[in-house]
C-alpha cells in the first residue's frame, strides 16, 4: 500500500469584541454568575424580533479584508436547525450559501522560512450557543449528576472562519493558527483567549495516497482550546486512520474527540452534512448590503499585520524568521520591540526582549511593555553592553535591578560598581595569577589543548564577579601562556 497523506481543513471560531450580542442588547461578560445577560431575544420567547449587531459586521468586514476575502455586496442569514439544550430556539443563526466574505487566502511562515499558504473559503457571522454545565462528578457530561444551562454566552456574535482543505501537517496547522490569531490581536477584533472559548478550533481531518488529489473521508475533531491539544489531537486522529486502512478497514465520517490525558481519539457521534440542519432564510432580518464607500474605508484603515512587519523586520533587521514570529506574539508586543529596536541594534534587541527580558520578568508575572524597563531603559542597557561599559553577566544584574526599581540603566552600574573591568593593566596581573594558581591547566593549554582557554575565562569571571572582558582575557590567557 502506497504511504497514505494528511488532508487537514480548519473550522475557526472567534468570538468578537462587541458590547452586545449579535441580535440584542444584552451585554457580553465572562465568569459573571449565571443567566444575569439575558432577555426575551436571546432566549427565544414567542413574538421577539432580532437586530443586527452593526459592530459585529465591522469587525466580521476586517477580518474578511485582512485575509483578502471577497466582500459581498449582499449577504443574508439562515436558520442552522438542530435541537440541544444550549440552544433555546432549537435553530441557531447564521450564515450558509451567502456569507459575508467568500474566497480568500492567507500564507503563514514556518519558522524555516517555509511558506505555508491557506485558502480560506469563507468567513461568515453567526451567534454562539449557550454554555452547558455538567455538574457532580468530574464536570463532564458521563457520570454529571445533573446539567444547568447558562444562557449568558448564548447570542455572542461569532466569526466563523473555514478554511479549504491545503494543510498537510499538524505542525502546519499549529503555525496557520498561531499566525492566524496573531493577525485578529493586531485586527483587534477579538481577545482570541482560547481558556476562556474566544477561539476555538474544529479540525477537519482525513488521509489519501501521497500524491493523489482525491479527498478521502473526513472525521471532524471538535473544539480543541490550545493549539498543542490540536497538534496532537490531529497526529492521533491521522495515525488512527492510517492503522484503520492498513488494517482493511474504512474510516466513518464522523465527529471525534481526543482525550490529552490519554492521547486517545474517541468517537462522538456521525457527522451530520448541511442538508441534516435544514438551513432556512432567516425571515425576521434583512439583507447584510454594506456601502463600497464603509468597505473601502475599513480596507485603509487597517494596520499593518503581523505577515507584512515579520516580512519587514526579516528584511530590513536581518532577524530570523523565529525571532519576528516571536516579536509578533501580540500587539504590544511587536510594539515594544520597535521601539527598543529603533535605538539599539535590532538582532540584539530581539535576543534581550525574547530572552533574558521575558525570562526575568516571568517570575513576577509581567510582560515587557508592563513593567519599569521602558523601551528607552532596554535600548541604553543594550548600548552600556555594545560599547563595552558591561558584560553579559553584568548586564543581566543591572537589568534585574531595573526591573525591580526602574532606576536608570546607567545609575545601576554606577551604584553597584557593574561596570566591565578592561583595563589592561587589571586584567593581565589578573590572569597572571589565574595561570600559577592553575598550572596544571596551563601545561594543557601550552600544548595544544585550546578547550582548557575557556576554563580561564571563566575563572576569571568567576574571580570579578562576571565583570571582566571576556574577549581581553582569553586574549591575554593566550599571550601570557603561549608568548603570543
Amino acid at each position: 500500500m502506497s504511504a497514505l497523506e494528511p488532508v487537514i481543513g480548519v473550522e475557526i471560531h472567534v468570538q468578537l469584541r462587541t458590547r452586545t450580542k449579535m441580535f440584542c442588547g444584552c451585554e457580553l461578560s465572562f465568569g459573571d454568575p449565571p443567566n444575569t445577560h439575558t432577555c426575551p431575544v436571546c432566549l427565544a420567547h414567542p413574538g421577539v424580533l432580532p437586530v443586527t449587531n452593526r459592530e459585529a459586521v465591522r469587525l466580521a468586514l476586517e477580518i474578511g479584508l485582512a485575509l483578502g476575502c471577497e466582500i459581498a455586496p449582499r449577504s443574508i442569514f439562515h436558520r442552522k436547525n438542530y435541537f440541544y439544550p444550549d440552544l433555546p430556539k432549537a435553530y441557531q443563526i447564521s450564515q450558509y450559501d451567502v456569507p459575508l466574505c467568500g474566497r480568500g487566502r492567507f500564507t503563514a511562515v514556518a519558522e524555516d522560512g517555509r511558506e505555508i499558504p491557506v485558502g480560506i473559503t469563507r468567513v461568515h457571522l453567526e451567534e454562539d450557543a449557550a454554555k452547558l454545565m455538567h455538574l457532580g462528578g468530574s464536570g463532564r457530561r458521563a457520570g454529571a449528576e445533573r446539567s444547568a444551562v447558562d444562557f449568558n454566552r448564548g447570542g455572542t456574535p461569532l466569526v466563523e472562519i473555514v478554511t479549504e482543505p491545503d494543510l498537510t501537517s499538524a505542525a502546519d496547522v499549529a503555525v496557520f493558527l498561531r499566525q492566524l490569531r496573531q493577525t485578529l490581536l493586531f485586527l483587534g477584533v477579538s481577545d482570541c483567549n482560547m481558556e476562556e472559548g474566544s477561539m476555538r478550533a474544529d479540525a477537519n481531518v482525513s488521509v489519501r495516497p501521497a500524491g493523489s488529489t482525491a479527498l478521502g473521508t473526513k472525521t471532524e475533531l471538535k473544539n480543541m482550546n490550545s493549539f498543542r491539544f490540536l497538534e496532537r489531537g490531529i497526529t492521533a486522529e491521522v495515525e488512527r486512520q492510517r492503522a484503520t486502512i492498513a488494517a482493511g478497514g474504512r474510516v466513518v465520517q464522523e465527529t471525534v474527540h481526543f482525550e490529552p490525558e490519554t492521547g486517545e481519539i474517541h468517537p462522538l457521534r456521525s457527522k451530520e452534512e448541511a442538508h441534516d440542519y435544514r438551513y432556512l432564510p432567516e425571515p425576521d432580518l434583512v439583507p447584510v448590503a454594506p456601502d463600497p464607500a464603509w468597505v473601502d474605508g475599513l480596507r485603509a484603515g487597517l494596520p499593518e499585520l503581523p505577515q507584512a512587519l515579520r516580512a519587514r523586520w526579516v528584511g530590513e533587521m536581518g532577524l530570523s524568521h523565529e525571532d519576528a514570529d516571536v516579536l509578533t506574539e501580540s500587539p504590544e508586543l511587536a510594539a515594544y520591540f520597535a521601539a527598543v529596536a529603533a535605538e539599539a541594534d535590532p538582532k540584539a534587541a530581539a535576543n534581550w526582549v525574547r530572552g533574558e527580558l521575558r525570562a526575568q520578568l516571568r517570575e513576577r508575572g509581567e510582560e515587557p511593555w508592563q513593567g519599569n524597563v521602558t523601551p528607552a531603559r532596554l535600548a541604553a542597557l543594550l548600548g552600556l553592553l555594545a560599547d563595552g561599559t558591561l558584560s553579559v553577566p553584568g548586564a543581566k544584574e543591572a537589568l534585574a535591578e531595573v526591573i525591580a526599581t526602574g532606576e536608570e540603566p546607567a545609575a545601576v552600574v554606577a551604584r553597584r560598581g557593574l561596570g566591565q573591568i578592561s583595563d589592561e593593566g587589571e586584567l593581565t596581573a589578573l590572569v597572571d595569577r589565574l595561570l600559577a594558581e592553575h598550572a596544571a591547566q596551563a601545561d594543557q593549554l601550552r600544548s595544544g589543548k585550546d578547550k582548557v582557554l575557556g576554563f580561564f575565562v571563566g575563572q576569571a569571571m568567576k574571580a570579578t564577579q562576571g565583570r571582566a572582558d571576556p574577549g581581553a582575557v582569553s586574549r591575554l590567557v593566550r599571550e601570557r601562556a603561549l608568548g603570543g
